[in-house]
């Protein structure tokens, strides 16, 4: 039997689709529905999208974006942003660089786990290793030249094969490298912004939080 995996409390467990919707992108993967409903959700359909957003209410709406994309609370989000803007770069593109070399996101954008949510579980439950050892942090930032694999258990490898199964249309980024029969990849660099190709302006999240 697969070992069973829940969401942690405190993360969003609503419909994916209606938040994919209300921001028009699809931020949990593709989404027929977000095809044919373009619009926010709601009572009015279409024409009651018009409605002109102030410039905090924009900004606001990237950063849920993201936010959401990743599968973050505010608090840690916020923390990554301090933790961008205390390094050298430009700060928009060192925190989509910070979300993006997350262990959890990682795991998933090799194809090990089919949603992030899927992968947050993985590494949670110590079914992640880093350079041959476990990882237990969904937060960790992993560098250039690690290699992430997953435990050579069973139940583990089980997990792991069915999910590449379900991902192996899905292309793995050119700033990893995967080995899908040893279930592992390799960093090869931190991604630039062109290939994480955001879907947020992510310059007025910098602005929203320096008001």
């Amino acid at each position: 039997m697969l070992p069973h995996f829940t969401i942690p409390m405190g993360r969003y467990t609503g419909p994916k689709t209606k938040v994919s919707r209300r921001y028009g992108v699809p931020l949990f993967g593709p989404s027929k529905s977000l095809e044919r409903k373009n619009y926010p959700p709601g009572m009015h359909g279409p024409k009651g999208s018009r409605r002109k957003q102030s410039d905090y209410a924009i900004a606001l709406g990237e950063k849920q974006k993201l936010r959401y994309q990743y599968g973050l609370l505010e608090r840690q989000f916020r923390r990554i942003f301090q933790n961008a803007l205390r390094k050298r770069g430009v700060t928009g593109e060192t925190l989509l660089q910070l979300l993006e070399t997350r262990l959890d996101n990682v795991v998933f954008r090799l194809g090990l786990a089919n949603t992030r949510s899927g992968a947050r579980q993985l590494v949670s439950h110590g079914h992640v290793l880093v350079n041959g050892r476990t990882v237990n942090i969904s937060s960790y930032n992993v560098k250039a030249g690690d290699e992430v694999s997953v435990k050579d258990k069973p139940k583990t490898r089980q997990l792991a094969l069915r999910n590449l199964e379900l991902t192996q249309i899905v292309p793995v980024p050119d700033w990893l490298t995967v080995d899908r029969d040893a279930l592992k990849g390799k960093v090869a660099r931190i991604p630039s912004r062109e290939e994480i190709q955001p879907m947020v302006n992510e310059q007025l999240i910098v602005e929203l939080y320096s008001r």
